[in-house]
């Protein structure tokens, strides 16, 4: 049984997501920890653009340490620190996240863990 994603009718959508993913019994699934705009040597990358780029680079990264890439993401939790910021989050999530999409939550928030810090995402992740 593949992954089965639930977008009723008489919900709307309001943007590139699944309002529900269920999964089949005996998946893998894999939590990500919120992922941040920083390089490996822990700079914080400058501007909304770069940040949000490094922090689906980042994700990608664990994903592969798990063994699975952006294909396996079911669910993703979206922090923005300006609701201003919305255009190019979406721009650059969708460069690595692709239809069928994820169920998503995106949530502006007044800080990060650090004043520097423009966004951060988390997601799960499953395969058989």
């Amino acid at each position: 049984m593949s992954l089965k994603r639930h977008n009723p009718k008489g919900v709307s959508l309001l943007g590139r997501y699944s309002h529900a993913v269920e999964l089949p019994p005996g998946q893998r699934v894999v939590y990500v920890s919120g992922q941040v705009g920083v390089d490996s040597k822990g700079k914080i990358a400058a501007g909304i653009e770069k940040q949000c780029d490094l922090v689906w680079k980042n994700v990608g990264a664990v994903l592969r340490s798990a063994g699975m890439g952006y294909s396996d993401i079911v669910k993703v939790n979206g922090y923005l620190t300006d609701s201003r910021f919305l255009g190019a989050y979406r721009s650059i999530r969708d460069k690595y996240v692709h239809d069928p999409m994820p169920a998503s939550t995106l949530v502006i928030v007044t800080g990060l863990a650090s004043p520097d810090m423009l966004v951060e995402v988390e997601v799960v992740a499953s395969r058989a």
